[in-house]
């Protein structure tokens, strides 16, 4: 399957998105994306995209997905983690979604098998040998007569009178072997049938991908034979039920900053001193939404070279907090002041590490060299599957230093022999973090994989790369 997101630039525009029609801010001379609202336009384009394509199965839709996923991630999505979070988000509702149905096929064909083996047992109860109903009052007229008998004799003993559908202890004493027998070949007979036409309908899921070789549905595409027989079946459903997982995922993130903003009280008290860096408008919300019922005092760094913090500072004085600007290189020289360190996130990573403005790092450890609690504010679209396997250094993303300093200087001898590194992010590692204020509660870094194990499917791991 091949697809170009550039023929779809049209239509993607065509629609208004509810969210706030800025995308993009100037932050100090720096131009920041919103990434909340990249994100929802991201979320927006897959449903556009999935509802206006002829898919009739869930192989199909994973195949689309992962096409999606690829055009977003070449054309430059891997310096926006959360587009590709997004993507492997859907991908993980629609393995939901056909687990979901493959366990109520299995839970119907069980319903059914029990159904076949109450029928047959019900068809096969045991005959009299004297050609009389068990089910009438015979014996008992045949015993109130024998009563005025001077030598009053038993009714004869019958043996398949009180064999009764569900086998017990009595009937199985007094069951003839022929009809026994019988009972039990007919029992294993219809649970047989009913297994294996259960397998032949696919409601039984296979043990590993390995498994699934000729039973894949399309033997000339090398992508579609990594499911499982069941994402072959074409299920009336499973469209609205994909439907409904985006539009969830939707309201997610329009109601990403009130629901952190809701945690506020629970995390800033009254006189406390709260030490922040640059301008994030997830922290920025945060504080001002504690600053409603709350007095305390907040210290800004910076942030150069872009100095987002100053614009930070600007935006919590007009509400009344009591707000001071600090270099960047005085944050240690604070730190024994500070009550709290709030910082805003780039990206989580899976092993509870934390990927954040360049210069948080330096924060961070003057925050745990003086036992200040860092907590970070971060909404669940920016969680990785990802480890920093290779070392902190390759998720830096290097950026011209010319906003450190201008091209014209550079033709300065001395200036020329200088070599200017200018990173976007930091990588802190989880040691350094105490906790993660999420739009769905609060978790420690230890944490983190449970909440991977819950959003991201590991078969979508890397699906991208």
């Amino acid at each position: 399957m091949e697809l170009r997101l550039g023929r779809l630039s049209a239509s993607s525009k065509s629609k208004k998105s509810p969210m706030s029609p800025e995308i993009s801010k100037n932050y100090g001379g720096v131009t920041a994306r919103d990434r909340r609202l990249v994100t929802f336009r991201t979320v927006e384009l897959l449903r556009t995209l999935i509802g206006n394509t002829k898919w009739k199965n869930a192989a199909q839709l994973m195949a689309l997905l992962r096409g999606i996923g690829k055009e977003l991630h070449a054309a430059g999505g891997s310096k926006e983690p959360a587009i590709a979070n997004i993507v492997m988000r859907i991908m993980c509702a629609v393995r939901d979604e056909v687990a979901n149905a493959e366990a109520s096929e299995q839970a119907l064909a069980k319903s059914k098998a029990q159904k076949a083996i109450y029928e047959s047992q019900k068809a096969m109860e045991p005959i009299d040998e004297d050609g009389h109903d068990p089910h009438n009052n015979h014996y008992k007229v045949v015993a109130s007569s024998h009563h005025h008998h001077p030598h009053p004799h038993p009714p004869p003993a019958k043996p398949n009178q009180g064999m009764t559908r569900n086998l017990s202890l009595a009937s199985m004493l007094w069951a003839h072997p022929q009809h026994l027998t019988m009972a039990k070949i007919g029992s294993a007979n219809v649970a047989t049938t009913t297994s294996s036409s259960a397998t032949t309908g696919r409601s039984k899921r296979s043990d590993s991908f390995s498994s699934v070789d000729s039973a894949c549905g399309a033997p000339g595409s090398n992508d579609e034979c990594h499911f499982p027989p069941s994402f072959y079946v074409s299920r009336p459903n499973f469209r609205p039920a994909i439907m409904e997982a985006i539009q969830e995922i939707m309201l997610d993130l329009e109601d990403l900053h009130k629901n952190i903003d809701d945690q506020a009280l629970a995390h800033i008290h009254a006189g406390e001193v709260i030490l922040t860096y640059s301008r994030s408008k997830t922290v920025e919300s945060f504080l001002k939404a504690a600053a409603k019922k709350r007095k305390f005092q907040v210290i800004v760094c910076e942030g150069a070279p872009h100095y987002g913090g100053h614009k930070m500072a600007n935006a919590l004085g007009k509400v009344g907090i009591d707000t001071t600007v600090i270099h960047d290189s005085a944050a240690f020289a604070i730190m024994a002041r500070v009550n709290k360190v709030l910082l805003p996130a780039h990206a989580v990573l899976a092993n509870g590490g934390l990927v954040a403005p360049s210069g948080s790092h330096m924060v961070a450890l003057a925050a745990a060299h003086n036992s200040v609690p860092l907590v970070c504010l971060t909404g669940m679209f920016k969680l990785c599957p990802m480890y920093p396997h290779e070392g902190q250094d390759t998720l830096q993303d290097l950026v011209s230093p010319s906003s450190v300093i201008e091209y014209a200087e550079m033709s300065d001898q001395v200036m020329s022999n200088v070599e200017f590194i200018n990173p976007v992010h930091d990588y802190i590692p989880p040691n350094l973090i105490n906790l993660y204020v999420t739009n769905i509660g609060a978790f420690q870094p230890s944490y983190i994989y449970r909440l991977l194990a819950e959003y991201y499917s590991n078969d979508d791991w890397g699906s991208f790369d």
